[in-house]
Formats: C-alpha cells, structure tokens, sequence
C-alpha cells in the first residue's frame, strides 16, 4: 500500500482539497477554502499545513482571515445558503473561547440546515501538560472539554484523538455535509498535538472524490394519495419553503400553479421562489405574513407544503390555518418534516415531487371563483404595501419607507440579507423578490450579527450579483467587524446601516405584551427613576464603520437615501449607507398572531390587559390533527 507520511493537520488540508459535491451532472469544490483566526492551538497544527499548501501547491486550499470565530461560521452558511447547500466553507479556531465562540455559529447552520465544517482545537490528547492555557477542567471526567458543547448543536460531531482516527470521521464528515436530510454543522474537534503528529496515510485517502447528492424519487403511491386529496380541495393552498429553492424547483412550482391555479404563499426561505409579480404568488404566510396569504390560509381546505419545515411564524402559532377541517399535504426530502401536521407525506426531492403532482394532477384546476378570489386579496395587499411605502412619515423616515425606497432602486439580482430585529417581519410583507436568490433572510434562527459576516459569504459564492446587508443598530453593534474582512480581501458590499437607537421589534413587541417597552431603548440611565430612559446615547455608527475601512455615506430623508443608493450601486468598494428612521414605526399591519406568553397575573394594568388580549389569541390555536 502506497503511503504518505503527514501531520494530521496536513493530511485533513489535503483530504478537504480532494472533494467534490455533484448534483444534475454538475461538480464543484465542496469545501473551497477555509476561513480561520490562529491561537496556540491550531497556528502550527492547521496553520501550519495551510502554510505548507499555499507555499508548495501540494493542496488547492485558500485561507480567508475572519475577525471574529462567529462570524466566519455565519459566512461559510451564508455561502452554502447562495450555493444551494452544495459547497460549504471550512472552519478553523483556537482551544477555548475561539472555539466556543463558533457554537452559535453551529445552532444557527443545524437550525437552517445548511452545512459547514467547523474544526475546533482541542486540549492535548496525552494530557502531558495537563491543564493546559484555556482548559475546562471538568470534576467528572478527564476527556470532557468545552468542545462537547458542539455536541447538542451539530448534525455530526468527533473526537480526533489519534491520527488514523482522521480517515473515517473525515468521510462521515463528507457524507452529512452532502446529505440534504441530514446536513447542518459538522464538527471535528482536533486536539493541539494530535494536529502536530505524524502518521503514514494511505495514499487512496487523498484521492478526488465526488460525493454525488441526489434526487430522491416520489413513491407512486404517495403521489396518489397526495393527488386524492389535492382533487378534493376547493380552496388549496402551496407554502413553498427554503426546499423549493434548493433543489432549483422554481421553474417547476411555477408551471405547477399556473396549470392548477392553486396560489403559492411563502416562507422567509422560500421567497422568491415564484416571483413576488406572478398571478399565484400571494406574499409571505403567517405571523409576519401578508393580507392575501393569510387569508387564504384561514380559508384552505388542503395545504401544500413544498421544502417548509413550519415553524411558529409560519404557522402563526398553529392559528393561521383556520379551516376546521384543513388537511396538509407535506413535499419534503426529510420525513421528519413531511409528516409534521398529520399530513399526507411526499417524501422526495422537491422537484420531482412538484413534477409528479403536475403529472398526476393534469386536466385539474381549481375553480374560476377561486382564482378570482386570489386576485382580490393580492390587489388588497398591493394597496397595503404602496401605503407602507409611502408613508411620509416625519421627522424622521419610517424603516417601511426606507424598504420601498431599496425595493425601487435595485435590480432583480442584488441579494438583501437580513436576519433580525423588526425588518424580517417588514421584510416578509413588504420585500418583492422575482429572484430566489434575491433574499437572503436567516430567519430559523434570526441571530443578531448574522447580517454583516453573511454579506461576505454572499459576496464570495456570486461575485456577480449586488449585495446589500440591511442591518439595524442592534445587530450591528453585536458583530459588524467582518466589514474589515469585506475591506481585507476587496469585496464589494453595501451595508445598509438603519439606526433607530434601540431594538423596535421587540420593543414593539414588549409594549403588545404590557411590558412597556422596558430595557429595549439606547439611553442613558436616568438618576431619578435609576432607570435606563435618559437621553439618547451619543453613538456614531457612521463613524465607526468608516474607522472600519468602509465608504460611508450618511442619508437625513427617503430622497437623500434614494440618492445614497445610486452612488453606492457604482462604487466599486464596501459602501456604508447610514440612515435614521423612527424607533416607534409606523411598521406594518400585522395579519396573524405569534405566541409569547404573558404574566397570568401582576400589578401593572399594561400586563393584565395585555393577557387578557393573549387569551382571546389563544382560542384559536390548535393541534392539527
């Protein structure tokens, strides 16, 4: 047997280098780089054999430097969310805080399914220098380290210990990175030494290899009863979720509801999947939802959901779906979500479902009142949107005007990516996406920070296209310093900066549930009430961001914005556009309900009128069964 002699380290550098995800006949690098900050205990393990790749070109395998271990996991996700899940990023941290600060990282990747490779330094495997700088030591066991905390949060997780231990965690690493039921964050966790130690490889481990992703093919019989009970439907309904856009079903659901006439709503992830203009198309469902889509939810006999996994904003808390009789119909590739509601399941590749349904269904349609039905609540819901838009709120914009404002300016391809804080649910309303790729909300998971780190991954996977991260205050004083990454290695992004000094949905939000928006403004303390409801803070965001290395531009009104905007589009560097808008809206009309619990009993009058609300809400929520 042929065999070369490397560290762990180099031999994982060349093995990662050798792979490849195909799918449709189309092959591309799944792990085209790694992104990494060094400490001691990666610098000469990992470190050092992308050293030795990049001087000898013994391994294609670039080094992307982050600024912060957070934000280079949201950028590998952001990459592999462009990518369809079919390539995915590398990730490299030191023992201790570098390593635990990818965690939230990995939650948010499992949560979206959306792979990434995350390799965690580890403590010494001989424990010969036992406790070592940033060791946990844990009273119930010497093998217990931070890096077990990946366990609960990763779709796969190992333990390197010893060098040939490399081999199969490696190609299991491959296989759950590839597997679109499956996939989510992988973590391999090296210890220090065990990435410096030598072995003999098998030449054959570095060998090319292509994992091949597959389409899973619909059961006949499952067609046929998911068409039994689509024939019966009168008022159907399809959710199409972030599944319609990765396995490129767009096309497919397209054909599918025109033939049909069955309208199509949609989930965060499933946005744009049909375009915003189409006939069928009636905007986002559930608790953020639009006028149209939820109510054609409340009516639906039959659901269709497409890729969804329906989590409580979709579902506004198991209340949208109003019809006593509502049956669901799942298109899923995993059977967990296929099943979820009592549905009828269709597990298979969404694609191939949605063709096989088209086949099935062939000839049906639903009736001509139902359609005309359809095109009333989308012309209410235009009417809704152009008011959000146009506002002419004063002093300041409101951030729904800001949105109309980016909806005009930009073409069909830019991608906006945004992941918390009060414009997702403005964003679901209001934002009209004719491309799948066109909006990027992370919004399993709806982690503050996401937006920034995203841009750049965004950015990398479709050099192409315009991209735009719209980020509030909030999120970005959590984790805005990847703009020096964008500056670093030359990418052009705009970062639409919105401040409204302080968190507006869940201050709206605390002020829904009687809790006055408590600690959900930026202010000084005050010295009479010790509480924080002073003066505005004297933040320079604008500031900031140009000590970052970005352009800035600062806008005072929607016009100078609008104006920000164009001279953004034909910059050529990282362009930071600083707008403020009102804390206190106006957002827009909400349609639906989500389910947050308020106190069943207190002292403040704002609180037991709020749960008196909440009980009312709470009559309508139900198990589907």
């Amino acid at each position: 047997m042929n065999t070369v002699r490397l560290t762990t380290a180099q031999a994982l550098v060349r093995f990662l280098a050798a792979q490849y995800s195909e799918r449709d006949g189309q092959e591309q690098r799944l792990v085209p780089g790694v992104w990494g900050i060094f400490g001691h205990g990666n610098v000469a393990g990992i470190g050092q054999a992308l050293l030795q790749a990049a001087t000898t070109g013994e391994a294609d395998l670039p080094y992307y430097l982050a600024r912060n271990e957070q934000g280079m996991v949201h950028a590998s996700v952001a990459y592999a969310k462009m990518r369809d899940r079919l390539a995915t990023f590398a990730c490299t941290a030191s023992t201790g805080p570098g390593s635990t600060n990818m965690i939230t990282g990995a939650a948010l990747a499992t949560t979206n399914r959306l792979p990434v490779l995350l390799l965690p330094s580890d403590m010494f495997a001989t424990r010969a220098a036992d406790p070592v700088l940033q060791q946990l030591e844990d009273t119930r066991g010497g093998d217990v380290t931070v890096n077990d905390a990946f366990r609960s949060v990763s779709k796969y997780f190992d333990r390197v210990s010893r060098p040939e231990q490399l081999i199969p965690a490696a190609l299991a690493a491959m296989r759950v990175l590839t597997d679109p039921v499956e996939t989510g964050a992988v973590t391999l966790a090296l210890p220090q030494d065990v990435q410096a130690e030598a072995y003999d490889w098998p030449a054959d481990f570095f060998r090319r290899r292509v994992w091949h992703v597959g389409r899973p093919v619909p059961e006949p019989a499952a067609v046929e009863r998911a068409v039994r009970l689509l024939r019966g439907a009168r008022k159907p309904l399809i959710v199409a979720g972030g599944g319609a856009v990765y396995s490129g079903a767009e096309t497919a659901l397209r054909a599918f509801a025109e033939a049909t006439g069955i309208p199509v709503a949609d989930t965060h992830a499933g946005k744009g999947a049909v375009a915003w203009d189409h006939p069928c198309a009636v905007g986002g469902i559930g608790s953020t939802g639009s006028y149209a889509a939820n109510e054609l939810a409340r009516e639906a006999d039959v659901v269709l959901g497409i890729g969804t996994r329906y989590s409580d904003f979709t579902t506004a808390s198991h209340t949208v779906f109003g019809n006593p009789e509502v049956a669901f119909v799942n298109l899923n590739v995993a059977r967990l979500d296929a099943v979820k509601h009592s549905a009828e399941p269709l597990v298979a590749d969404a694609r191939l479902g949605i063709q096989a349904l088209a086949g099935a269904l062939d000839g049906w349609e639903v009736a001509p009142e139902y359609r005309r039905r359809t095109r009333e609540l989308v012309a209410r819901t235009r009417e809704i949107e152009d008011a959000c838009f146009h506002v002419g709120h004063g002093p300041l914009p409101a951030q729904t005007e800001i949105l109309g404002a980016l909806n005009d300016v930009l073409d069909d391809r830019a991608v906006v990516i945004n992941a918390a804080g009060s414009m997702p649910g403005d964003l679901q309303q209001l934002w009209r996406a004719r491309d799948p790729k066109a909006y990027h909300v992370e919004y399993a998971y709806s982690c503050m920070g996401y937006e920034v780190a995203a841009g750049v991954g965004a950015k990398m996977a479709d050099p192409s296209r315009e991209v735009v991260v719209l980020v509030g205050d909030g999120s970005y004083l959590m984790m805005a310093q990847e703009i020096v990454t964008m500056v670093s290695e030359g990418l052009k992004v705009i970062v639409v900066l919105v401040q409204n000094h302080g968190f507006a949905s869940i201050g709206a939000l605390s002020e829904s549930l009687g809790s006055q928006r408590f600690g959900t403004r930026y202010r000084y303390r005050d010295a009479g009430s010790g509480r924080l409801d002073g003066d505005v803070l004297p933040v320079d965001l604008a500031a900031n961001a140009a000590s970052l290395g970005a352009d800035v531009l600062s806008a005072g009104s929607v016009e100078e914005f609008r104006s920000a905007m164009e001279k953004a589009t034909a910059a050529t560097r990282t362009t930071v556009v600083h707008v403020e808008t009102d804390l206190y809206g106006p957002n827009p009309p909400g349609h639906a309900w989500w389910d947050v619990p308020v106190g069943q009993t207190s002292a403040l009058d704002s609180t037991r009128a709020a749960h008196a609300a909440y009980l009312d809400h709470k009559r309508a929520q139900r198990h589907y069964l």
